[in-house]
């Protein structure tokens, strides 16, 4: 008997499951899914992607982008039942943030609704291919409508990707939107890159706040804290008379390129506050401006 008979195959190739996409958005996942080396099976509905998920195991599904978030994350649990460890990305035309928040709570991958970027599909479709045996390490703590508390580790991967779910469960006008999810970014990426070390096993607890004049984002690492005065590696501690000297901090400690976050993070939302420690930090966005508040309140 020829002894390699016995060796376990490591050449099989990977295989994706892409339901009832539109053309665009087929062609795009085709080509990457072709491009790595995938084989990829296309289905005309949540129906038949069940079935085939019954018949043999995909490393990654992709839902329709014409079905409602409430459809898809049924089939999301159903497909759990089957294949407990499988990655699904869901595309929906019709989203709630509570669905957002669902899908979190059962293991959704990622999460996009109509209209969204081809690019940023892609980009998130290539890292949950290219990614390593993979669970979930987002826990969703507490999920109450105006209210949402979770845990994640301390990876620039899972930094991406509760980006886009926050961008998914806000409801804002666009440029208060985008002006919290940039203030947020650049807050979680410090705290899982210094207080966290980027270690997957450290984790940050998030929350988010969305009252009726305002939203509140919360982001607290595990590290030992830092005063924000001391904090080298960041511009917005550098002095009048030296503002670069970050860069050169940064390079001597070999940390990646940047340290504008908290300077810029602060120009972006209306209210930067730390905690006593420095690992704790809320940020603030008024939705009317803090005089008409103000006047509100005293009405």
């Amino acid at each position: 008997m020829d002894p390699k008979s016995h060796t376990k195959r490591t050449d099989v190739p990977k295989s994706a499951l892409v339901i009832a996409a539109a053309p665009a958005t087929s062609a795009v996942l085709v080509k990457l899914f072709t491009q790595i080396g995938w084989t990829v099976h296309e289905v005309p509905d949540n129906l038949s992607a069940l079935a085939s998920v019954e018949a043999r195991p995909y490393d990654l599904v992709v839902t329709g982008d014409k079905t409602s978030a409430k459809e898809d994350i049924d089939l999301l649990r159903r497909m759990r039942e089957i294949h407990p460890h499988a990655r699904i990305v869901i595309l929906t035309a019709d989203s709630t943030p509570d669905d957002v928040v669902t899908s979190m709570r059962e293991r959704v991958y990622s999460y996009f609704s109509q209209p969204f970027s081809l690019d940023a599909l892609l980009d998130m479709v290539r890292m949950a291919a290219e990614g390593p045996c993979w669970d979930d390490g987002i826990e969703v703590l507490s999920a109450a409508s105006a209210w949402i508390r979770l845990l994640a580790p301390c990876e620039r991967k899972t930094a991406d990707r509760l980006l886009q779910f926050f961008h998914e469960m806000t409801v804002l006008p666009a440029e208060e939107k985008e002006s919290v999810a940039y203030a947020f970014r650049e807050m979680l990426l410090n705290a899982m890159e210094h207080g966290g070390r980027f270690d997957p096993n450290q984790y940050v607890e998030i929350a988010y706040v969305r009252a009726r004049h305002m939203v509140a984002c919360r982001v607290k690492d595990p590290g030992e804290g830092f005063s924000l005065e001391e904090l080298l590696q960041a511009a917005v501690s550098n002095p009048s008379d030296h503002p670069t000297r970050h860069v050169v901090y940064r390079e001597n400690a070999g940390l990646r390129p940047g340290g504008y976050g908290i300077l810029l993070a602060r120009h972006m939302v209306d209210e930067l506050i730390y905690g006593e420690r420095g690992n704790d930090v809320l940020l603030i966005k008024y939705l009317a401006p803090p005089q008409q508040l103000l006047e509100a309140a005293d009405a």
